[in-house]
């Protein structure tokens, strides 16, 4: 199912901001773009979209950034260690070359790169981990209610789309009623045209043929079971929840029963009506897809 949310926030020194979306997908496929030094915020966001989807390709991205801020100056060490044995060196040399070099300076030496730095240690994350956590309450809300708002919709296209193959399956029982006369007469007269040309035919046994021809013919089930199918898919919309798969599997069954009524037809009506009931059922088929 479709669904889209943004949303901002800040606490302290940080501020982020939210883009969570997703797409139709048979099964839920997480993907976190999130900031991977912050300890626990991935396993926590997964944890919490996991309760609010269950169904299609969500991508979730987050992005933190950090205010500037004065803060104390440190000597690097290291660096003026390395600095210092440096001037040494050259100052050596320049007394055995007997140059004359002026004397050096702290303040010539701390503007020198890497000697003076402000101090920028790796804060404990867990507060913020916390506070963006407990922000990704709001965006995931807005989430949800999106797509309830898209499910809402596809419920009423899912609604009219079963409307017309229950319209189309009470035409193919009239139909398939109408013909049961044409199929008999048509029965009666295949049997008078064998008994006619063949010499010593058990009669008996050829009767038993046509019945079983006749029987085979018979859509009365396809039709029952057509109904019973839109009869459970009303339940399952109107049961709420994650019902994609149910349904999905469901429209398998529609189609098997469509395919079966215009195999046993032979007439051209019902013909028609289970050619559009194939495609009434496709369209479901297709909208299944987007739901949860």
């Amino acid at each position: 199912m479709t669904g889209f949310a943004t949303r901002t926030g800040s606490a302290g020194l940080f501020s982020w901001a939210w883009d969570i979306r997703s797409v139709n997908g048979r099964g839920l496929d997480l993907r976190l773009r999130v900031p991977d030094w912050i300890d626990g915020l991935e396993a926590g966001l997964r944890k919490k979209l996991a309760g609010v989807a269950v169904r299609g390709n969500v991508t979730c991205t987050l992005r933190v950034t950090r205010e500037e801020e004065g803060g104390a100056l440190e000597v690097n060490e290291t660096q003026l260690d390395l600095l210092l044995a440096a001037l040494h060196r050259i100052e050596a040399r320049a007394m055995d070359a007997g140059v004359s070099l002026a004397p050096s300076k702290a303040t010539d030496i701390v503007t020198m790169r890497g000697v003076l730095e402000q101090s920028a240690s790796q804060d404990d994350t867990s507060a913020l981990c916390a506070a963006i956590l407990a922000d990704a309450d709001a965006v995931l809300s807005d989430f949800a209610a999106m797509r309830a708002q898209e499910g809402s919709t596809l419920s009423r296209v899912l609604e009219s789309r079963l409307a017309e193959v229950e319209r189309l399956t009470v035409e193919a029982a009239a139909l398939a009623e109408a013909r049961k006369d044409d199929m008999a007469r048509a029965l009666r007269e295949n049997m008078a045209r064998v008994l006619d040309n063949a010499d010593g035919l058990d009669e008996g046994r050829l009767a038993q043929e046509l019945a079983l021809l006749a029987v085979k013919a018979d859509v009365t089930e396809e039709i029952d079971r057509l109904g019973a199918h839109v009869s459970t898919a009303r339940a399952l919309l109107a049961e709420g929840g994650p019902v994609g798969r149910k349904l999905d599997f469901l429209t398998q069954e529609f189609n098997r029963e469509a395919n079966t009524l215009c195999a046993k037809a032979q007439n051209t009506d019902l013909t028609r009506v289970g050619l559009d009931l194939k495609a009434v059922i496709d369209q479901i088929r297709e909208q299944v897809q987007n739901v949860e």
